[in-house]
Parts: C-alpha cells; structure tokens; sequence
C-alpha cells in the first residue's frame, strides 16, 4: 500500500537562524539541521514527517516565526 506523507508544520527556510530550541524541545526529536545553508548562512531545520505530531512546540519555542502548524 502506497501511503502519501502528511506535512505536518511548514518551515520558513530564510528565517531560521539555526538557534537549536526546536532541535532541543521537539518531544519526537524529529527536527534536524540541513547540510545547506540559508541566504543568511545558517543551516537551516528539516522534520521528518514520518516522525512529526504536529503538537506546535516548534512553533512556541522558535523566536524567528520559522515555523507553522498546519490543521489537520
């Protein structure tokens, strides 16, 4: 059986300036950093989709506004 992933939370690449609080708060450690850089030059976050809950604590934690948790 063929099962499409669904994205959970989008991330605003040029935002993130790489400050680990959604790395270190994710309850699924599901968030990693990319090994390409932004504009800016920070390495920005990848979810795993597979893994994500959509539970937001990457959108409470992040001051940069990177993040937004999409309804289900």
């Amino acid at each position: 059986m063929n099962e499409t992933i669904k994205r959970k939370v989008l991330t605003r690449l040029e935002r993130c300036k790489q400050c680990e609080l959604c790395v270190f708060y994710c309850p699924k450690k599901c968030i990693s950093f990319s090994d390409e850089v932004n504009s800016g030059g920070y390495h920005y976050t990848c979810i795993d989709d597979t893994v994500c809950i959509g539970c937001g604590t990457c959108y409470i934690v992040c001051p940069d506004g990177v993040y937004e948790v999409l309804g289900s």
